[in-house]
């Protein structure tokens, strides 16, 4: 990421606030400078948040490109450039922390459902998933019998997520209107797959 020095006359001796004007103006050297100032201390605030030593090295590197980035947003009227790239560093740290800590616990939780799920979870599973395609093709058949209007706000409702709200600023359509037509069609469409709901 930070490539080796070039031009270096005068940078070893700059302040810190020329070299972040310096970076500004894409000098790789002053990142370089900065960082031969600053890595080892700026790592140790890293690694007080995510205990692992690896870890750190990438988060570090991270911070540094985030520099590279975004030095523009450096004014010397919030301190000085170290306090800035503290901040930087301990944000970027407690970012990287509570990602691995999702991480975490989604597995745990997958792994303690595997568990508690009988052998055939898996068939089961990809059955389930068969009947839901399955119905999803009845049911687009089905739509498409439908006026094109209730047919749009079923669509954005259950097929993209979309909230009433949503629909209604997508559509351009009164919410009260969006509604109605949700539940005139869903109406029509639950009077189709009555005869099927033994099968389903």
């Amino acid at each position: 990421m930070i490539q080796p020095l070039v031009d270096t006359a005068g940078l070893a001796e700059a302040s810190d606030e020329t070299l972040m004007k310096a970076i500004t103006h894409r000098r790789q050297n002053a990142l370089r400078e900065l960082y031969e100032r600053y890595g080892k201390t700026v790592k140790a605030v890293v690694v007080r948040v995510v205990h692992e030593e690896a870890e750190a090295d990438d988060v570090l590197q991270e911070i540094f490109l985030q520099i590279w980035k975004e030095a523009g947003n450096y004014s010397p009227r919030a301190g000085r450039p170290l306090g800035w790239v503290v901040t930087l560093a301990r944000r970027r740290a407690i970012d990287r922390l509570r990602r691995r800590q999702a991480y975490c616990r989604a597995k745990e939780r997958f792994e303690c459902q595997i568990e508690r799920q009988p052998d055939s979870w898996v068939k089961n599973r990809i059955d389930d998933d068969l009947v839901q395609s399955d119905l999803r093709r009845f049911l687009e058949r089905q739509m498409s019998s439908l006026p094109e209007y209730q047919r749009e706000v079923i669509e954005l409702s259950f097929f993209e997520g979309r909230s009433h709200r949503e629909i209604a600023a997508l559509t351009g359509t009164p919410l009260g209107t969006v509604k109605t037509r949700l539940e005139l069609g869903l109406r029509k469409l639950v009077n189709c797959i009555r005869p099927l709901r033994r099968k389903i």
